[in-house]
């Protein structure tokens, strides 16, 4: 359905664009919506089943422009904007009075007003017009609270539901507005009524009325949820010293990390993405919005962002006792991780991986598990920290494929290197890896400078499970203190992580189950990814490789740590 007054071929052409671009980005759904605004407003919406008089609230959206204002009399300028918001709530749904049925003008508002200190204000509503006034009341009663509370200092921007939405726009002087579609603040344009109805697929396009802002300027605009918040430049900048040197963290191939401190006396970690990172501005985005929704005692938690011309900045919460691998690959600091402490992080990040993927409201692939990702709190509990590669599936999803395999090279699957295949059975190859550095207290990539014929942790500890020596991949460290049966087991499970074959690789509800249930029977494991066997180099197989397969950088002898690299799959 298109807003009205609009030309039934531009309502055609915006339903149309809008269908095709919901089928490509909601291929795997049974339900999804999405708005569009280009030549017109309009909205398609589809589910398999019927959602006819159901207020929906949820999932929202809001988008806004980056931009700011502030004035002197801002309390004078918020009152007056709250009297035109509800004016206008009352106008829209009193509209349903004089329209019947499901027609595009039901439920339909637009008012621009002229603000002597400001300047001009337009915003537009619109509800599902399938609802009931009651429930349409609602709907943009609960959506103008949300731009008070996370948008009102923005000069434009949209908020919206499946069954209404809010647009508001913010001009410094009163913009031009053609006769076709000028609307004065006395009423509500009565134009045209167009309403068109495609299919997508088999399933029927519930016809709805609502709109998107697109964006107009890519680099200014960020698609966010609400619980994102978003921090001046002054305010971070205040709260590391300007950045200072002595509040420095660390620092990757994505920028640097800053502690600092709110005004309010909370500590905060300050990730600064350089202008020259490996995090562009997609993964800026998507680490924005995906942990945004996670909330998980295993799971680092992001308290906000900032973006600010080219400083992109994301605020998390402080841990104070940095990353895992500080610690497990320090010949001296890894005294400080005994077999209690890694029992008890390998647990954790368990939890952590099984939140992602079977318990959060999304089902999240990580992609970038390693040690370097795993903070450490002040009770040495761990946190799976840098979400940038992250990937969000459907709930019916179980592979997606990539033709840009990004993550570290050690910790990722041989499906998903080779031919960019990644799925949660690519994570659980990483928290296998993971695991058994935890046990060794060697890194993956030691082996390459140890041992030509070895090559990495996993052929290592596979080659002592052929010859019943396990023991001895245990760190000398922990030795003393553990009980070897359940290290044993530990490792057996790293094992079955690790097995070439994905299907063949347990899901973290097993593994969850596994590590906490000692009278659970496992399975012997079949050899893993990337083993190197004892041929002649000459042998393909003595790489790791089927006779059909060929070789390339993706699993030739590396120690880089790069955290995102480029592979083109085969």
């Amino acid at each position: 359905m298109c807003a009205p007054g609009a030309e039934p071929d531009v309502c055609s052409r915006c339903i149309e664009t809008t269908s095709e671009s919901l089928l490509r980005t909601c291929l795997n759904q049974t339900r999804a919506f999405s708005w569009s605004a280009e030549e017109t407003l309009c909205l398609v919406r589809y589910s398999s089943r019927s959602l006819s008089g159901l207020l929906v609230m949820y999932p929202r959206v809001a988008l806004y422009k980056i931009q700011t204002f502030t004035i002197r009399n801002q309390t004078d300028f918020d009152h007056v904007c709250k009297k035109v918001m509800f004016g206008l709530i009352a106008r829209t749904t009193f509209s349903s009075s004089s329209s019947s049925g499901n027609n595009s003008s039901k439920y339909y508002g637009h008012n621009e007003s002229l603000l002597s200190f400001y300047g001009n204000i337009s915003s537009w509503m619109q509800c599902t017009p399938d609802v009931s006034p009651n429930d349409c009341r609602t709907c943009l009663e609960r959506t103008v609270i949300d731009y008070e509370n996370c948008c009102r200092r923005h000069l434009g921007g949209l908020i919206s539901r499946p069954s209404c939405f809010f647009r508001w726009e913010l001009y410094p002087s009163p913009p031009s507005v053609s006769n076709s579609t000028a609307i004065t603040k006395k009423g509500i344009n009565s134009g045209g009524i167009i309403a068109a109805i495609v299919v997508v697929v088999t399933i029927i396009l519930i016809v709805v009325g609502l709109v998107i802002f697109k964006r107009r300027n890519q680099k200014q605009e960020i698609e966010l949820p609400t619980e994102s918040v978003q921090f001046d430049l002054k305010t971070i900048e205040a709260a590391t010293s300007n950045f200072s040197e002595r509040n420095k963290l660390g620092q990757g191939g994505f920028g640097e990390v800053y502690k600092g401190m709110l005004m309010n006396g909370t500590e905060v970690a300050v990730k600064r993405l350089s202008k020259k990172s490996e995090q562009g501005d997609t993964e800026f985005k998507n680490e924005v919005v995906v942990v945004a929704k996670l909330q998980h005692r295993n799971l680092v938690r992001l308290l906000g962002f900032s973006l600010h011309g080219e400083e992109k900045l994301l605020v998390y919460e402080f841990v104070p006792n940095k990353s895992l691998d500080y610690f497990l690959f320090d010949p001296k600091k890894r005294i400080q991780l005994d077999w209690g402490v890694r029992h008890d992080i390998i647990r954790g990040i368990t939890r952590g991986i099984l939140y992602l993927h079977h318990d959060s409201r999304l089902k999240i692939i990580h992609r970038d598990l390693k040690a370097s990702n795993i903070l450490l709190d002040a009770d040495m509990s761990p946190k799976i920290a840098d979400f940038g590669m992250a990937r969000i599936f459907g709930m019916d999803q179980n592979v997606a494929n990539t033709a840009r395999v990004v993550g570290t090279f050690g910790y990722m699957a041989p499906e998903y290197v080779t031919h960019g295949q990644f799925s949660t059975k690519s994570d659980v190859y990483s928290f296998g890896v993971l695991m058994l550095e935890i046990i060794s207290g060697k890194k993956n990539s030691s082996f390459c400078q140890m041992d030509v014929l070895v090559n990495n942790l996993v052929t290592y500890v596979w080659r002592l499970w052929e010859s019943k020596s396990l023991l001895e991949v245990i760190d000398p460290c922990i030795r003393e203190d553990c009980k070897s049966d359940e290290v044993t087991r530990y490792i057996h499970i790293g094992l079955l992580c690790v097995q070439e074959n994905p299907a063949k690789r347990p899901t973290m509800s097993t593994i969850h189950q596994m590590l906490t249930t000692s009278s659970i029977a496992l399975p012997a494991p079949l050899p893993p990814g990337f083993f190197f066997r004892n041929e002649p180099r000459s042998n393909p197989s003595a790489r790791g490789l089927k006779p059909d397969q060929t070789s390339s950088k993706s699993i030739t002898c590396s120690v880089d740590e790069a955290t995102i690299t480029d592979v083109n799959p085969r």
